[in-house]
């Protein structure tokens, strides 16, 4: 795992959460935002790129997270 790892959050007008995730690897990436996802509500759309299934030290996802709104 690195030892830096950064999220970055885009919320777009629609309210969608477009969650990225820097300088991971493998699952530590959606282990590291696992809580704030469940905070967040449900995850409508996972897209993991190349870098999640290469053994590299470097890993970035993006996830939509859409509100629940009550």
């Amino acid at each position: 795992m690195a030892e830096y790892q950064q999220v970055e959050y885009r919320i777009g007008k629609d309210g969608k959460i477009l969650e990225t995730v820097i300088n991971a690897t493998g699952a530590s990436c959606t282990d590291t935002t696992k809580g704030i996802e469940q905070a967040l509500g449900e995850v409508s759309n996972q897209e993991l790129l190349p870098e999640y299934y290469a053994e590299e030290e470097n890993l970035t996802t993006s996830e939509d997270i859409s509100l629940n709104q009550m």
